[in-house]
């Protein structure tokens, strides 16, 4: 035993498994492991419920993964279904329904992230799992070869130096990665990187809307020929009150030069006045911001005993910005490989098996993201932005492919045309 392991405090649950962070990554994971049955440890820093800046609006990809945990997504359940996207862009507003696939649902989903990550850490507990909140993990414990065999934290109102022990841990600790930094991971500048700005307001009249919208242009309050950088959204709650945000692109020449939140009030300034988007009367709450790792900008995906999922991992789509979807099938895809793994004895045949989880994390977005860095170097552009919104906007079965593509929504396997076009070009396409 080394230093490491030594000082750390006095060690409390041992597991087979240790998920750090019980967002959706990790409590899809978790519930994954303890269904199959591994003793699974979920630590979360904070207490539930907690707010989460962006995830309100799911794609068919996520709601997929809802139903894989055995979560009930009808609308008596809480949730407000969506049929597609709506686009407004080039001076024309096109209303696009979620393909119908056989691989994925033809419905969206919108809940708020306070209920959202709060009852897929409680389907977890009730697959198995133990949840321990309050516990903030503050590194890894290394045996005498570096490898993890446990983590160091913080825990209870005491903020107490503790272990917890297992085998194998899985980070999903969200974008800051603070354990995978501590396993010598860090972020590769070479990947697609945006940052998102949300707000919500009361708005009656947009509550209750069953399409999720997406503002290709925005224009300024204080001068309408003057087009801001990124893309925005507006989407109902189904509670009263919307989600409204905007997101751009590293690849944008205003990226960290912009005051989102001033961009956001600005953009809000010409939407309708009933819609209570402008000013401070109907906010509820202020702007909050978050980055958005793309593109795989953290590998490798597994070392030493330590697996990343979701953000963690840099897993969100650089084509639409959707991380939950990634962040869930990461979680269960680590579970699966995890559970094979364990089954193999500690050593070179148990580290076989956990070298699957990034050859097929490779396999099955390295393709489709390595398509994402050109697009998002693509419409980085605002010349080429404008002409492709300008072009484009008004074919509607083109729009149809381009939502195919950009929500990663096909059938691998059949499927009509658009779909072997785009299952074809993510296999050509150099992985990530």
């Amino acid at each position: 035993m080394n230093e490491h392991v030594a000082a750390a405090g006095t060690i409390a649950d041992e597991a087979d498994v240790i998920v750090v962070g019980a967002g959706p990554g990790g409590s899809a994971a978790a519930y994954h492991m303890a269904r199959h049955g591994l003793r699974v440890l979920l630590l979360e820093k904070t207490e539930f419920p907690r707010e989460k800046v962006c995830g309100d609006g799911l794609t068919p990809r996520a709601t997929r993964q809802l139903i894989r945990m055995g979560i009930d997504t009808s609308e008596k359940a809480g949730w407000l279904q969506n049929k597609g996207l709506r686009v407004i862009g080039g001076g024309v507003r096109l209303e696009l329904d979620w393909p119908e696939l056989a691989s994925f649902p033809s419905y969206g989903l919108v809940r708020t992230r306070l209920d959202f990550d709060d009852m897929l850490a409680r389907r977890a507990v009730e697959a198995g799992a133990l949840l321990r909140t309050s516990v903030n993990v503050t590194g890894p414990v290394l045996d005498d070869d570096g490898h993890a065999i446990g983590v160091t934290a913080k825990a209870g109102p005491g903020r107490e130096p503790v272990q917890y022990r297992a085998p194998l841990i899985i980070a999903a600790d969200g974008v800051s990665g603070k354990l995978p930094l501590a396993m010598g991971l860090a972020k590769r500048d070479d990947r697609p990187l945006g940052v998102a700005v949300r707000r919500y307001y009361r708005s009656p009249v947009r509550a209750d809307d069953d399409y999720l919208e997406s503002w290709l242009e925005l224009r300024s309050a204080q001068n309408s020929d003057v087009l801001l950088p990124g893309y925005g959204w507006i989407f109902g709650l189904g509670d009263g009150r919307v989600n409204v945000g905007l997101g751009i692109l590293n690849s944008s020449s205003a990226f960290g030069k912009t005051n989102y939140r001033a961009m956001l009030t600005d953009w809000l300034g010409t939407t309708p006045p009933e819609w209570g988007m402008r000013g401070e009367e109907h906010a509820e709450g202020p702007v909050l911001g978050a980055a958005l790792p793309m593109g795989f900008n953290r590998v490798p995906h597994y070392t030493r005993g330590v697996m990343l999922v979701g953000d963690s991992g840099g897993m969100v789509n650089p084509m639409n910005g959707e991380g939950i979807a990634y962040a869930m099938e990461s979680g269960e895809l680590a579970a699966e490989v995890a559970v094979q793994a364990q089954a193999r004895s500690a050593g070179a045949d148990r580290e076989r098996a956990l070298q699957a989880y990034p050859t097929e994390l490779k396999l099955r977005f390295g393709g489709y993201y390595r398509l994402g860095g050109m697009f998002v170097k693509l419409i980085g552009n605002p010349q080429i932005m404008r002409i492709a919104t300008k072009h484009g906007m008004p074919h509607p079965t083109l729009m149809r492919f381009v939502l195919k593509l950009l929500a990663n929504l096909t059938d691998p396997r059949g499927g009509d045309a658009m779909d072997r076009i785009i299952n074809g070009l993510t296999k050509v396409a150099p992985t990530v």
